[in-house]
């Protein structure tokens, strides 16, 4: 392909994608015809994943390369149609795909910020940033701020700011892989994250940037084609419409109608609801009570209260007709009561909180900032500050920016961007109706429902994990009501098929599709990371002089060992999809959008103003969600009520002025720095900067 002219390469890769386009349809009835002849879910599963995985390992064995920018930047040739939809793969993580309707659909209206955010960052990525980095034409984000800021002291903050941001990324894609993996295959969740790893590294180990842009474009096709069908098909299922952006109001209309009905104690309905929302509200004064007694009695009341359930346990086994579950049931209770204060007053809080948040009436969907006056602004205030943080974040992610270093021109990465946010906005102006159709199919064809008669897709996806899939009959009618059933978010787009009972091949589909979102992302953040190590720490601050082999089998090697450890991490499970990537979002901003933004746009900045900057809105984001995080245990206030995801909040304000006061208390950069400025900012000055062998 490298004795191609521009023009032929990009109608090769049109051919060769509609060829692959048209083969996964194939594929995709296929299935669907051996579905109808009788072949078992199960191995319809495997051969969902199986040969979506081989396709990309495929890819990932064409595309090896031992050629430096092929590696790091894919020859800087990928032309901007299909760099926009590798990008759209990149970006359209497990969160996206996974997370986003699952987040509307527990939130209603208050999950937009997400959609909000991260669609206008797109637009600060085209005005503010990615022409400028294109145009300076290098490998990395901390290439430019080395080059930018001068010395090691401000790439050394930015690989590390790269590798945190990235780190806590890519254990989110990890997760979604596990999910998925699991609930398709029958292996446990840690297992699973281990097991879907080997697709993971398979892409980005042999050939980098290069097999890593190729693999992307295929994984765009497989998970926008996967997302749109089952929403399609709802909205035909529920309104004749196969808009469903269209049929999105009708069905919100009649989602509120039931809400009504399930909030009204005089219906049936909404009689049994306030049932059982009464129960959860005796639990929940229970385990107060019990935080009360513990904070007066402490240990004696441990003591105390575990004998009497022993006694209780001890009183049953001696009547003869005691029932065997009732005893097993009893021993339990004796077995799983708290060793020590610690652990009662963490497990009774926990219970408490869960209970409160059964007792509230059925969430309004389309309210905004639903509650008294108190809450309303204090959901409000997060809204704006999670949009901020989003937006930002989306303009300073590594991964993200990187893929701009991979276009021919400073012209084709802003029409790369135009084309990344295209197809970006297909799956986003998509999932709120996905939401709400999911959320109709739960709340008519479940609820209601019988326990006896529960569909099967509960209890496997109850085995995968317990939090995300629940359903318990507190008040004992046999009955489900929606205070009964826990649903988590990530599992909302991988379930609706069957929610909707729709046919198994469309379960695979979506499966194959949310694998595609999360290994695409996996893919870019574990490769920014290990070409951090490799190219900015090895390369250009240890060994200025080692031999391309060196370098690429370090990054391998490097890539491998990251891998594992995340996976590692992932297992332990610390924390929602969508927190984790939110999180990154607040730590891209807080590090790099300021020393990014203020480098291309304002001379005077310095280095010593960079690393002040950087290293003050890091840290400052850094401690605020470690402090507030439930995950780290230390509990600390919120500052202002700002959750702690839109910790970049205040690491962005720390971020700006620390780069704007520390650049004006020092001396200002000397003019070669600044003409770098200027040959990065104006269009006149044409030509990448040649500074590979510096």
């Amino acid at each position: 392909m490298a004795t191609q002219s521009q023009a032929q390469f990009f109608s090769s890769l049109k051919r060769y994608y509609s060829f692959y386009t048209g083969g996964f349809v194939a594929f995709v009835i296929i299935v669907a015809i051996l579905e109808q002849m009788g072949v078992p879910n199960k191995i319809l599963g495997y051969i969902f994943l199986a040969a979506t995985v081989m396709l990309y390992a495929g890819i990932g064995v064409m595309s090896r390369t031992a050629d430096v920018s092929e590696y790091y930047v894919a020859g800087r040739r990928v032309p901007a149609l299909f760099n926009g939809m590798a990008t759209g793969a990149d970006w359209m993580s497990a969160a996206s795909f996974i997370g986003m309707a699952g987040t509307l659909y527990l939130s209603g209206y208050d999950g937009l910020a997400f959609v909000l955010g991260w669609t206008g960052g797109y637009c600060l990525v085209a005005l503010l940033l990615a022409p400028y980095l294109r145009k300076f034409g290098q490998f990395t984000i901390p290439d430019f701020l080395g080059a930018r800021y001068g010395g090691n002291i401000p790439r050394s903050i930015g690989v590390f700011a790269a590798i945190l941001c990235s780190f806590t990324y890519v254990i989110a894609q990890i997760y979604g892989v596990g999910l998925i993996t699991s609930r398709f295959t029958g292996l446990e969740f840690s297992i699973g994250v281990f097991a879907g790893l080997g697709g993971i590294l398979v892409c980005s180990f042999l050939g980098g940037m290069r097999a890593v842009t190729w693999t992307q474009v295929a994984q765009y096709i497989i998970l926008i084609v996967a997302y749109m069908i089952p929403v399609v098909w709802l909205s035909v299922k529920h309104t004749g419409n196969p808009v469903p952006q269209i049929a999105y109001g009708y069905v919100l209309e009649k989602v509120t109608a039931r809400e009504q009905v399930l909030n009204d104690p005089t219906t049936p309905d909404g009689a049994k609801e306030a049932e059982v929302r009464a129960i959860f509200k005796g639990r929940q004064e229970a385990a107060e009570g019990k935080l009360k007694a513990l904070e007066a009695g402490g240990v004696t009341y441990l003591a105390e209260e575990k004998g009497k359930l022993a006694q209780a346990a001890a009183d049953l086994k001696a009547k003869p007709e005691a029932d065997p579950a009732a005893v097993a049931a009893a021993d339990k209770a004796v077995a799983d009561y708290p060793v020590d204060a610690a652990a009662a007053k963490k497990a009774w809080t926990a219970a408490a909180a869960g209970a409160k948040a059964k007792t509230a009436p059925v969430m309004k969907h389309a309210e905004p900032f639903a509650g008294d006056e108190a809450t309303s602004n204090k959901k409000r205030k997060n809204f704006l500050a999670l949009v901020l943080c989003l937006m930002v974040g989306t303009a300073a992610l590594p991964h993200i920016l990187m893929r701009y270093y991979t276009t021919p021109s400073v012209k084709e990465a802003r029409k790369s961007v135009f084309w990344s946010l295209f197809f970006i906005f297909l799956l986003y102006f998509t999932a709120p109706a996905l939401a709400v159709l999911a959320k109709f199919d739960v709340y008519t064809l479940l609820v209601g429902s019988s326990f006896s008669e529960l569909p099967s897709w509960v209890s496997a996806w109850a085995s995968v994990d317990k939090s995300l899939m629940s359903i318990t009959d507190i008040n004992k009618d046999g009955i489900v009501q929606l205070a009964e059933v826990t649903i988590g978010g990530d599992l909302i787009v991988l379930a609706t098929p069957e929610i909707a009972g729709l046919p198994y091949v469309i379960t695979g589909l979506v499966a194959a599709g949310g694998l595609a979102a999360a290994l695409s992302t996996a893919d870019g953040l574990l490769l920014t990371i290990a070409n951090a190590l490799s190219h900015d720490v090895y390369y250009k601050m240890i060994n200025p002089h080692a031999a391309t082999t060196r370098r690429l089998a370090i990054s391998k090697g490097l890539l491998l060992v990251v891998a594992v450890f995340a996976a590692w991490v992932t297992s332990l499970k610390p924390g929602d999809i969508l927190f984790l990537v939110g999180a990154a979002f607040s730590l891209a901003a807080s590090a790099f959008f300021p020393a990014l933004a203020l480098g291309v746009f304002w001379k005077r900045a310095n280095k010593w103003g960079a690393i002040i900057g950087m290293s003050s809105g890091l840290g400052i984001c850094m401690y605020y969600m470690y402090m507030t995080y439930p995950f780290f245990g230390v509990n600390a206030p919120l500052w202002w009520d700002i959750n702690p995801i839109s910790g970049g909040l205040f690491g962005m304000t720390a971020g700006f002025a620390g780069v704007i006061i520390g650049s004006l208390l020092t001396a200002a950069p000397d003019k070669e720095i600044q003409n770098l400025v200027d040959h990065v900012r104006y269009p006149n000055l044409e030509g990448d900067i040649k500074t590979e062998a510096a």
